[in-house]
């Protein structure tokens, strides 16, 4: 069984590679940088607090699902649209505040 941990990493590594693909824009790119860093930031809070918790079976569907969704985007456009809501629908998943 997973880890709140183990979901949150899924979820940044997920959120750097939209962060890449966003950065493409490059009238954006700070943007794009500083959003990527405050979401990183807020999710690795939550892993370092719950490091050890085990993920129920319905957060770990939620995340994977969202890791999912993140993964077809291939727009860089939608991938800045998606920096702003991945991480929320993860936080959310994971009974956090976004």
């Amino acid at each position: 069984m997973p880890t709140i941990a183990d979901l949150v990493a899924r979820a940044v590594d997920r959120l750097d590679a939209l962060q890449v693909l966003g950065e493409e824009i490059e009238d954006e790119w700070t943007y794009v940088t500083e959003l990527g860093d405050a979401w990183r930031a807020r999710l690795e809070d939550v892993a370092s607090g719950r490091a050890t918790e085990p993920a129920t079976s319905e957060q770990t569907a939620a995340v994977e699902r969202a890791v999912e969704e993140a993964r077809a985007i291939s727009d860089p456009h939608r991938a800045i649209d998606w920096l702003s809501t991945f991480p929320q629908v993860v936080l959310v998943a994971l009974g956090e505040r976004p």
